[in-house]
């Protein structure tokens, strides 16, 4: 067996105006429109925003061409003394900080970076973080303070803090948490702790144009003049916790710091010092001056008013001059927007990591807008009701699909004290408004962001979402907002504080970095072996099977255009044999598995030909709850097939097995998303891993190189794939389908003879309108194994490119003119 692969650091619109959007992978626009650019055309974009974020001041990576190999060369960097009681190596040249994870004090250390440098790989034993200045812009959002961090560097660094890094923080992060936009009593104020930052934004004929000068005072008076207020401090706890979150305080040994940071200290020393800072909190005690400060009382903030027409022009202002400011909502002082009633059920706990994740938005009292990554199945949902329990104010979530809605709102009842008419659900199948002047509206994105003409029970749910004033904005899969057509959302929608919950802060078209302007500072990222090893969510087993193209299959592959490529690798018949050997072994193991197929004609194929449930975008909301319904529920249910609906948002706990079969080309997103499915932690205690992904990968195609691709990501978290050649036991499987050479050149005599139409469908690429007519049945309309007709389908509109030829019924037929002499 090969080794394991080691760490490699639109949507459509519907013509029915009432209809909602495809509820299937909304967002897969952009991935539509990047994955058919050529690796030349993509490295050429990836050159162009390199040189923009150097331009910008960043420290970035550079390829290994560019690098020259004098440059990699550190030996001249001293170590200190006690350099192996120290786990940090910094690279002076671009910003990269390798961690040491098998250090005694490595779980302190990965807070502290967490906090101030991007995640690059977290395999192991060696984990790589890069500083870059969004991820300092979000250490400086949550609190920290330059010195601090330079402090803490140093001391955790094996060598001396170089001054290329030193000079790149200080540059990147100058002019960053010096000026923040608060909210308070519905009115937009300017506030900075340094009265002579705001003297200088008011030298900007823009901002001063803008400003609201204190009623009781002339212009000319309050012109050097700022109202004055107490910092805030958080003086409340989280609800789920049993006690306040507040950031950890230095309870440590000034003497064994002070070891720690002495270059000529002995090996005592060095001892006493690791063992001094593997019993405290290495980000509680860089924030411990601001939690001795906010214990007094004789700090005052300056701040003065702006109009709120003015707000988003000042933003971009001050960002241009270098002042971006951090946004907050002071909830606790509005008294205009209605509070809503509600608070987590007294049984409902949080976790360590989730109070750590919600201590840095609600660190200082106020809400921060801002996003949270964790690995799906981590609990994502109960952090965003969590938040939403802690501001009380009414409350908009947006998420990707009908299903992801009902689960949200079941989750709402569930951990919350919220009455189910507290709770409205805006999609093309329910528009009922809360009761009460304050609630919860649960919705897609694809809803609020058609601006096509509504039927008139829509236009007018619309007109109230819009006209509201929102005290918390909640974006599920925020990495589908920088899509062209869901960033319309955040226009649309007034909310005072924005929070954006996602597994995979990573997208293909490299627009991921917009989030932090759209939204916010990435404020906590999870690590996903951590949790696992914790319990939190399944310890699974990564697995790569290759399967041989048969030789008639192979003829075929390398004939076909590229559009049918896809449907010949897919339909491999020794592909076919290792997923139903997989399906069969598994199920007598007593697992759930799941079969994800992007490609909708091989989707129905497996299915068909293997008797079991499927789902994809044709299937209406009530079939879909059904199959899902069935898969949780019955014992004889112990294997259904998807296509991309099943990416994102379904909480199926009781899969244990995942087998993917076709794929979206290289998009990394989608392999976290679908091991995601598995995530969730199970039930029963098995020795060593208890979930199994299996990805199968036709030998000698594209799909290999895609397949690389793919994996990067999960294999930067930390997970390792095996390579299967060959599945052990499968030749003496009985009752495998096309073991025979006349089956499979008859099933490729099928697939070759197919409309090419339905071998290229996927759920995005048709615009399915559903007409509501009939009854419908889980399994006869999924080709399930009740064996039924599929005569109860929901009849189904498909609009596919065509000719007045085809419309006119001409097809068959040919015109042909003859000369009458």
């Amino acid at each position: 067996m090969p080794p394991k692969r080691k760490s490699a650091s639109a949507a459509a619109a519907y013509d029915d105006d009432d209809f909602e959007a495809p509820d299937l992978d909304d967002y897969e626009e952009y991935e539509e429109a990047i994955e058919d650019v050529s690796d030349e055309e993509m490295g050429g974009r990836r050159k162009k925003s390199r040189s923009a974020r150097q331009s910008a001041g960043g420290l970035e990576a550079p390829s290994d061409s560019e690098v020259p190999e004098a440059n990699m060369d550190f030996s001249k960097m001293v170590l200190k003394p006690d350099h192996h009681a120290r786990p940090l190596w910094i690279n002076p040249e671009n910003g990269y900080i390798v961690l040491e994870a098998f250090s005694p004090i490595a779980e302190q250390a990965q807070d502290f970076l967490v906090a101030i440098a991007e995640p690059v790989s977290r395999p192991t034993y060696i984990h790589e973080y890069r500083l870059t200045s969004y991820s300092l812009y979000a250490a400086v959002s949550v609190g920290l303070e330059i010195d601090n961090i330079l402090s803490v560097l140093n001391r955790l660094s094996k060598t001396e803090l170089p001054q290329s890094t030193i000079d790149h923080i200080r540059e990147s992060t100058k002019s960053f948490g010096k000026v923040k936009l608060v909210l308070k009593h519905n009115r937009y104020f300017i506030e900075s702790e340094e009265a002579g930052i705001l003297q200088r934004l008011l030298k900007d004929s823009i901002i001063r144009d803008a400003r609201v000068f204190p009623s009781a005072s002339t212009a000319g008076d309050a012109a050097t003049r700022f109202l004055e207020d107490k910092a805030p401090k958080r003086d409340f706890e989280l609800p789920g916790t049993k006690k306040p979150a507040a950031p950890g305080a230095a309870n440590g040994s000034n003497d064994a710091e002070a070891a720690a940071q002495d270059g000529n200290g002995t090996a005592t020393a060095a001892a006493t010092a690791a063992a001094a800072v593997q019993e405290e909190d290495v980000l509680g005690m860089l924030l411990a001056k601001d939690d001795d400060r906010d214990a007094t009382d004789d700090v005052l903030v300056h701040s003065f008013e702006i109009q709120a027409a003015k707000v988003e022009g000042i933003k971009k202002q001050c960002a241009d001059i270098n002042f971006p400011m951090l946004e907050e909502y002071d909830f606790r002082n509005d008294t205009s927007t209605k509070n809503l009633e509600m608070n987590l059920k007294p049984t409902t706990q949080i976790r360590p990591y989730q109070e750590k994740a919600l201590s840095k938005m609600f660190g200082n009292g106020r809400a921060r807008s801002g996003i949270i990554v964790l690995p799906c199945g981590a609990g994502k949902t109960l952090v965003g009701i969590t938040a939403a329990c802690t501001i009380r104010k009414s409350t908009l979530v947006l998420c990707t699909s009908a299903v992801s809605v009902q689960q949200w709102k079941q989750q709402f009842l569930m951990w919350s004290d919220l009455k189910a008419n507290q709770i409205a659900c805006f999609t093309s199948e329910e528009k009922l408004w809360f009761q009460g002047e304050s609630g919860i509206v649960i919705s897609t994105y694809t809803m609020l962001a058609n601006n096509r003409k509504r039927a008139h029970q829509t236009a007018e749910f619309m007109r109230r979402l819009q006209s509201m004033e929102w005290g918390f904005l909640l974006l599920d899969e925020v990495h589908v907002v920088p899509a062209n057509m869901f960033r319309r959302v955040l226009t649309n929608i007034a909310a005072h504080t924005k929070l954006g919950l996602t597994a995979t802060l990573v997208r293909e078209d490299e627009k991921i970095g917009d989030l932090n302007f759209l939204i916010g500072p990435k404020l906590y990222e999870a690590n996903w072996m951590d949790l696992s090893s914790q319990g939190h969510i399944a310890r699974v087993q990564c697995a790569e099977v290759w399967c041989p193209m048969t030789p008639e299959f192979y003829r075929a592959y390398a004939n076909a255009e590229t559009r049918r490529k896809q449907v010949l690798y897919t339909m491999n018949p020794n592909k076919f044999q290792a997923c139903q050997f997989l399906i069969k072994y598994h199920e007598a193991r007593g697992d759930k598995i799941i079969v994800f197929s992007d490609n909708v004609y091989a989707l129905k194929a497996y299915a068909t030909k293997l008797n079991k449930l499927f789902i994809y975008g044709g299937l209406n909301h009530h079939e879909r709850t059904l199959i899902l319904s069935q898969f949780q529920h019955n014992p004889n249910c112990s294997t259904i097939f998807l296509s991309k609906v099943g990416d994102t948002s379904l909480d199926l706990p009781e899969a244990t097995c995942l087998i993917q079969i076709s794929s979206h080309y290289g998009s990394r997103r989608q392999e976290a998303q679908r091991l995601g499915r598995i995530l969730r932690a199970k039930r029963r205690n098995d020795e060593g891993f208890n979930a199994f992904f299996y990805s199968l990968v036709s030998k000698d195609t594209e799909e290999m190189y895609y397949s690389n691709k793919r994996q990067q990501f999960l294999v930067d978290q930390g997970y390792a794939f095996k390579v299967i050649t060959k599945l052990p036991g499968i030749e003496e499987t009985a009752d495998l389908s096309f073991t025979t050479q006349r089956e499979q050149q008859e099933l490729l005599a099928t697939v070759l003879a197919a409309d090419a139409a339905a071998l290229e469908e996927t759920d995005l690429a048709l615009t399915k309108v559903r007409f509501e007519r009939g009854g419908s049945g889980s399994a006869a309309a999924s080709g399930g194994s009740s064996g039924g007709s599929n005569s109860s389908l929901v009849v189904t509109a498909q609009r596919r490119q065509g000719n007045m030829a085809s419309l006119s019924g001409g097809d068959t037929m040919a015109y042909m003119a003859t000369r009458n002499r």
